[in-house]
Formats: structure tokens, C-alpha cells, sequence
């Protein structure tokens, strides 16, 4: 007997997609690997097609998610900075893997233009 679960719920990746490929996870995690403890406007650089309101979205949910630490210095100005945290270190294999399978991106452009050519523009019906 087949039970009626959800697929979200059976697939055990599932929640860990969730957290590390949200939108703008990771670059942010990239920046903060690559480059080290970082200010807001640092980030803000690296990464030039953010708004200052995503990133600080973002940015707290990866604090929250325990992958990036928040310092905050009582200065004046007060100066606050970000780094990746060892959780979110402990990435890196992950990441290291899906680069090595980028390679296979050719193939990806190949078969979108193959299935391209075969629909017609603005037929949502998959194609013959």
C-alpha cells in the first residue's frame, strides 16, 4: 500500500534546499567565504544587483539559521560585521560538488535549446 505523502515531507533534502539555495543564500555565503568578516557595504558591493533591503532580510535569516554570525561593535559609529559562522563553513563540500557538476551546464543550454526549437513561442503544451 502506497501512502499519500506529501513529496516535500518524504524528501529528506528537502528542508536542507530550503535553507542554503533561498534566494541570494549563496552568494552571500560565497562572499562571506571568499572574502572574510565583511560590513554591510562591503557585501552590498560584492554583490551589486541586492537591495540594501533583501540583504538585510537575507542576512538575518542566515544568523537566524546559525550560518552567519552578526558582531556588532559599540563605537562610535557603531560598526556591525558579518561572517560566515562553521555551520555554515561546513558548506563548502556541497558547494565544491555542485561546481564540479556545473560542467554539465552545456548540456542544460543544449537540451533548453533543443526543447525550445520544438515548441512554438507562447505553446505552454509540453512539446511532440
Amino acid at each position: 500500500m502506497i501512502e499519500d505523502t506529501d513529496p516535500e515531507l518524504a524528501c529528506p533534502i528537502a528542508p536542507v534546499i530550503d535553507v542554503v539555495f533561498s534566494r541570494w543564500t549563496t552568494p552571500i555565503l560565497w562572499c562571506l567565504h571568499e572574502y572574510g568578516r565583511q560590513r554591510f557595504g562591503e557585501l552590498e558591493r560584492r554583490i551589486t544587483t541586492i537591495t540594501p533591503k533583501v540583504l538585510t532580510q537575507r542576512l538575518r535569516q542566515l544568523e537566524r539559521d546559525g550560518l552567519v554570525v552578526r558582531t556588532y561593535h559599540a563605537e562610535v559609529p557603531p560598526r556591525v560585521e558579518y561572517e560566515i559562522s562553521d555551520l555554515g563553513r561546513s558548506l563548502s563540500p556541497l558547494f565544491a560538488s555542485l561546481a564540479e557538476w556545473s560542467v554539465n551546464l552545456v548540456e542544460v543550454e543544449r537540451a533548453r535549446a533543443e526543447y525550445d526549437a520544438r515548441t512554438r513561442p507562447g505553446d505552454r503544451r509540453a512539446p511532440r
